[in-house]
């Protein structure tokens, strides 16, 4: 199934994209698991590999900026924003930045020896522990994504 994505300023449609209902979502789901089985290329991928793959997809949104100002301010009607003023132009200003800013912590995620009596040591590791899902809302599309998947993604 799809539905169609209008512009909210003309009433004209931007596309078709497709709808996802609980079987889409299970799917999902179960991809998102292969990918983070133990010994899958993703849950082996180390911190500065994950940072570094950030830092391109910030890399490749800032050089598609001007495309994607365009289809936000088209897709939830919100102006551009030029010469300072908010709008889609502040928001993906945003985005670049919070995906280097979450990249930056990617090789940062740190445990901590932990003091207890006798001989014995005693630490914590942090690591992740499985899927998630996100819900994305329509007023800021991409900055939400990236407020959500930054994390994640640096994570592991």
């Amino acid at each position: 199934n799809t539905f169609e994505v209008v512009n909210p300023a003309t009433e004209e449609v931007i596309c078709s994209v497709q709808e996802a209902g609980h079987e889409d979502v299970d799917k999902a789901v179960t991809a998102a698991k292969a990918a983070f089985a133990v010994g899958s290329h993703w849950r082996t991928l180390n911190g500065s590999d994950r940072r570094d793959l950030m830092l391109k997809l910030a890399n490749l949104v800032e050089r598609d900026r001007a495309f994607l100002e365009v289809l936000e301010a088209m897709d939830n009607g919100k102006p551009i924003g030029t010469d300072g003023r908010y709008g889609t132009s502040v928001d993906l200003h945003l985005v670049i930045q919070y995906l280097r800013y979450a990249a930056g912590h990617a090789d940062k995620v740190l445990g901590s020896q932990i003091p207890v009596d006798g001989h014995i040591f005693a630490y914590t590791r942090k690591e992740p522990v499985g899927v998630c899902g996100a819900i994305i809302p329509w007023n800021f599309p991409l900055l939400m994504f990236a407020w959500k998947v930054g994390p994640i993604l640096a994570t592991g």
